[in-house]
């Protein structure tokens, strides 16, 4: 029995070494836990920020990555299904970053092939954060989706949750940063 159990510990022990390390992603204009600034907050609504997509960049890709995914999405609106700000599918494997402003309406600033799905704002480009009058804080959720397709086919006027169940369908990695914020 000791035997067997020596065995196991050391199996499991030997585990993290087999293991692929996890996607990293960083941003010069975000830090993981710490409030969005100015640029990435919304222009409309009662909000008064510039209304620009960070810039973003990703690391330790999972092998077999055809394409890649980045959302940006608020889990506290108050709308029971929280609120898309942004979508962008189809970004090759071979690009491991984006610009500040990529998110700009019409896609030029984005990858070849890349495009962008119609946000919760009702316009496809990046919508920026933009909580609701005396919220507490929201929590922006900016993900990369390493993706074992090269391409997901959408309807032109595909939602963004349609859009991440096509995602989810694929996803082989994953990394994300996370900025709170109740600016206004």
């Amino acid at each position: 029995m000791m035997k067997i159990k020596q065995v196991v510990v050391a199996v499991l022990l030997a585990v993290p070494a087999f293991m692929s390390q996890a996607m990293v992603l960083t941003s010069h204009d975000i830090t993981n836990d710490k409030t969005l600034q100015n640029q990435q907050l919304f222009n409309q609504w009662g909000c008064t920020g510039k209304n620009v997509s960070p810039q973003l960049t990703w690391k330790d890709v999972p092998a077999g990555t055809k394409s890649f995914a980045v959302t940006m999405y608020d889990p506290n609106a108050p709308t029971g299904s929280g609120w898309w700000h942004w979508s962008v599918i189809n970004i090759p494997a071979d690009v491991h970053s984006l610009a500040a402003g990529a998110g700009a309406v019409g896609g030029k600033a984005l990858p070849k092939g890349a495009s962008m799905v119609t946000n919760d704002f009702g316009f496809k480009g990046f919508g920026g954060a933009c909580p609701p009058p005396n919220a507490k804080p929201h929590n922006y959720e900016i993900t990369v989706y390493a993706l074992n397709t090269a391409n997901i086919k959408l309807p032109e006027n595909a939602s963004p949750a349609l859009a991440g169940y096509n995602i989810l369908a694929h996803v082989i990695g994953k990394a994300e940063l996370v900025a709170p914020t109740n600016a206004r």
